[in-house]
């Protein structure tokens, strides 16, 4: 892994066996090894330069799990209209605008001209290709079926991340109205609230008690704020370092999760989903059923689902059936259940799953949906009662003297 980060992309022009004049990029260790590989690739380098590093902006925007999908399915694509696996990489490729992208395009390119399988070359970058992804491209190359193989692993990158978009999209709206709202409500307490509370002092009387905790809170605000701002981003990193370091609390929070009114259904949904997805696609790329529900657990993105379905695998191990396994869980629904025990009897087990797990997508989306339309009016209160509580508080006292008057 030292070794692959190591590389650097030269940027070279020759000519190709046919004596024509050809130029492009290549990832190596050093000029003198990018060579080498060119001439393994029937390639006579004439210029062999270290590509130079944009001035700003580093070396481009990172990559997405949704830049991998687009990757793959462009890769099915080529391969399915029969274009050779080494040529489809340089077509990829040129029509990338991501700069790191057509970096990692290019490194696997050359790994793969260079003698070596698609899924060793895949291997080397982890962040991008997980276990699962390598090992369908393996059981693809394997059984001589790549194209179809690698059909799949996009299907499946791209039900997975439309599944991500749309729980995103639940909380995207939500948590834009929430900043804003805290925004808002500082900048009141900070810049405005004082200027009401200097008139105030002038009025000689008492301020009612609503007003008087207002200016309170203004006061302390002015005093604290760099400090909670601050105690904020503390919190939010200690939150995300506890999840990742601690598995107990990790647990907690997907448990938590779960059970939070109508977010816990959405999230519940799209395990299923994703689960009957994930088991689905290995299943039907032939890979065993034990080793298909090692690879589904790590794909579940719930430790709750992700112990039952290693206790799942456990079961199957010794023998029993998977609908029983499921169902000894306590944790899946009746229609999963059932479409598990027809697929069994039937030997069509992967479309059942298939067809679960269209279903519970789709049940993602309309939730999706139907929390968007819930939160809204019920988001634009509270911020609204935020608002216009401190607007009243600051105006009460006026609208008292004026009573007095």
């Amino acid at each position: 892994m030292a070794t692959n980060a190591a590389k650097n992309i030269f940027v070279w022009n020759g000519v190709d066996r046919n004596g024509r004049a050809a130029q492009g990029e290549i990832s190596a260790q050093s000029s003198g090894v990018a060579r080498a590989q060119l001439r393994t690739q029937g390639i006579k380098p004439k210029t062999v330069k270290k590509k130079g590093k944009p001035l700003f902006g580093g070396s481009g925007k990172p990559i997405k799990p949704a830049d991998i999908a687009i990757f793959t399915r462009q890769l099915a694509t080529m391969m399915k209209a029969g274009v050779p696996l080494v040529q489809s990489f340089d077509i990829v490729a040129e029509g990338l605008e991501k700069p790191r992208m057509r970096e990692l395009v290019i490194s696997i390119k050359n790994d793969v001209a260079s003698g070596s399988g698609l899924a060793p070359s895949l291997a080397k970058y982890p962040r991008q290709f997980d276990d699962l992804f390598c090992s369908l491209v393996a059981s693809g190359e394997s059984s001589g079926t790549l194209e179809v193989m690698l059909s799949r692993v996009a299907t499946y990158k791209e039900k997975t991340e439309q599944l991500k978009a749309k729980i995103k999209k639940a909380m995207t709206y939500p948590t834009a109205v929430v900043v804003v709202a805290i925004i808002v409500t500082a900048i009141l307490l900070i810049k405005v609230v004082p200027q009401f509370a200097d008139t105030f002092r002038s009025f000689g009387s008492d301020l009612p008690a609503f007003t008087l905790m207002v200016v309170g809170l203004s006061n302390f605000m002015q005093n604290w704020w760099f400090i909670i701002l601050i105690g904020m981003f503390a919190a939010g990193f200690a939150l995300k370092e506890a999840k990742h370091r601690s598995v107990a609390f990790a647990e907690g929070l997907d448990r938590v999760s779960l059970r939070l009114p109508v977010v816990g259904g959405i999230v519940h949904d799209a395990v299923v989903a994703r689960f009957s997805r994930t088991l689905a696609t290995t299943f039907a790329a032939g890979v065993p059923l034990v080793d298909a529900l090692n690879s589904t657990a790590g794909a579940a993105g719930n430790s709750v689902y992700s112990k039952a379905i290693l206790q799942i695998r456990d079961d199957v191990t010794t023998g029993t059936t998977l609908y029983q396994s499921i169902r000894a869980t306590g944790l899946f629904p009746n229609m999963l259940l059932q479409m598990v025990s027809i697929g069994e009897e039937s030997g069509a087990l992967d479309d059942m799953l298939d067809k679960v797990a269209q279903h519970y997508e789709e049940a993602v989306d309309n939730a999706v949906d139907s929390l968007s339309s819930l939160m809204e009016p019920i988001i634009m209160s509270v911020l609204g009662v935020l608002v216009g509580g401190l607007m009243i508080a600051m105006y009460l006292p006026i609208f008292m003297l004026g009573s007095v008057i």
